[in-house]
């Protein structure tokens, strides 16, 4: 089997603030429209922690799709500029690992599933909410500088001890 690099982290409680989809698989290039938008906008967040890394917050909450935030870590008393959201990220456990430039990004999915089968951990899933999908939670930390063709980026994933 391949070599699958990764790291369990903890990440304390953050704020992000950004723009909300929810929408279907087929409605993904609206997603990716949104996605650009919010990157040109990040000069909105004068409490922006890290400009240069946009997070993809997503959560499969539809059986046809998912609900994603595209959005930046903020301090505490960012002012949420209008048509934008805040959420509020509790301290959890991840998986860490990171998709490389030129690889295939279902391939990388594919070595996450396969490694919690063999793992002691599990995703991690909020109580009393449905999930349609083996990772319900993905989070993805995107510098400013990738090639949105061909992207390089960080993959998080809650987990818990099985």
């Amino acid at each position: 089997m391949e070599k699958f690099d990764f790291e369990i982290v903890e990440i304390p409680s953050y704020k992000a603030v950004g723009l909300k989809w929810e929408g279907s698989y087929n409605e993904i290039p609206e997603l990716k429209r949104i996605i650009h938008h919010m990157s040109q906008r990040v000069n909105e967040l004068e409490g922006a922690l890290h400009p240069k890394i946009q997070l993809g917050l997503s959560y499969h909450v539809r059986p046809d799709g998912f609900l994603h935030y595209s959005a930046y870590e903020v301090c505490e008393d960012q002012a949420i500029p209008e048509d934008m959201e805040e959420i509020t990220i509790p301290a959890m456990s991840y998986l860490i690992t990171h998709h490389k430039k030129g690889d295939d990004i279902g391939h990388t999915y594919h070595r996450i599933y396969q490694w919690f089968k063999e793992s002691e951990y599990q995703p991690y899933s909020e109580p009393n909410v449905e999930y349609f999908d083996d990772l319900p939670i993905k989070h993805e930390r995107y510098p400013s500088d990738r090639d949105l063709k061909d992207p390089h980026f960080d993959i998080l994933i809650p987990v818990l001890k099985k």
